[in-house]
């Protein structure tokens, strides 16, 4: 792993977090799922090495705080198995052919309505109840845009799996949630607010899902071998907007 990133140059914060995270998620469900004491120690002194990567990539400040962190984490067999998180997106286009957009309270960034998968419910459903709950708009999932990996664009230093959705908006009138919202509003493509999240790489698919043009689902591409080559021409860069 390290030999092949060092002979295509130094490896950046990006690259330095994914595998952070991959050698974290080996060990803590090797820890769910083994009682051997000295695989046990194997398994801790790799979540050391983890978080070092951490703390080299300028994300973590101490890495023993992040080890035990990790360590509360573990869980014991299947519950252990370590995967990404899911979060849900929503392009939501209506009759005049605009885009919902929300701006985010935490950060002041406009982006479609997003949030957590929750238990219980499907992921189109989790899309209808994030754009309700996010904008006061009812909404009618129409497909599945994209399914991409945050860590892999680099959009987030969490591991999760993003789901986006292209929806119809059928009812409801805007009304902001007052603690994950500081605004929301229908943009047409040629008047979106600013800062807007990685509009250069969705605006086009979006829009074009919204007028009903045929837009084929965006995923990432199997990279040539999945583990050692961070992109090329058979990554992601068609889809790392969404």
């Amino acid at each position: 792993m390290a030999s092949d990133a060092m002979a295509s140059g130094p490896a950046n914060a990006q690259e330095l977090v994914r595998w952070s995270e991959a050698l974290a998620g080996i060990a803590r469900t090797g820890l769910g799922f083994s009682d051997n004491l000295y695989e046990r120690e194997r398994f801790e002194e790799v979540l050391k090495v983890a978080a070092d990567m951490r703390v080299a990539a300028g994300l973590e400040q101490e890495a023993q705080v992040l080890v035990e962190e990790w360590l509360r984490s573990v869980g014991s067999g299947v519950p252990g198995y370590v995967t990404p998180k899911v979060a849900v997106g929503a392009v939501v286009g209506n009759d005049q052919g605009q885009i919902l957009l929300i701006q985010r309270a935490d950060s002041g960034v406009w982006l479609y309505p997003t949030g957590w998968a929750d238990v219980g419910y499907s992921a189109s459903e989790v899309a209808a109840k994030e754009v309700f709950e996010e904008t006061g708009i009812e909404v009618e999932p129409v497909r599945l845009l994209a399914v991409l990996d945050g860590l892999r664009l680099g959009f987030t230093s969490v591991p999760l799996y993003s789901l986006v959705f292209h929806c119809r908006a059928v009812g409801g009138a805007l009304e902001r949630h007052p603690l994950e919202t500081r605004d929301v509003g229908w943009f047409s493509e040629d008047e979106l607010p600013k800062p807007l999240a990685g509009a250069d790489r969705w605006r086009q698919a979006a829009f074009a899902a919204i007028r009903g043009e045929p837009v084929e689902v965006i995923f990432d591409r199997p990279r040539k071998p999945p583990w050692r080559e961070a992109g090329g021409p058979d990554g992601v860069e068609q889809g790392a907007a969404l």
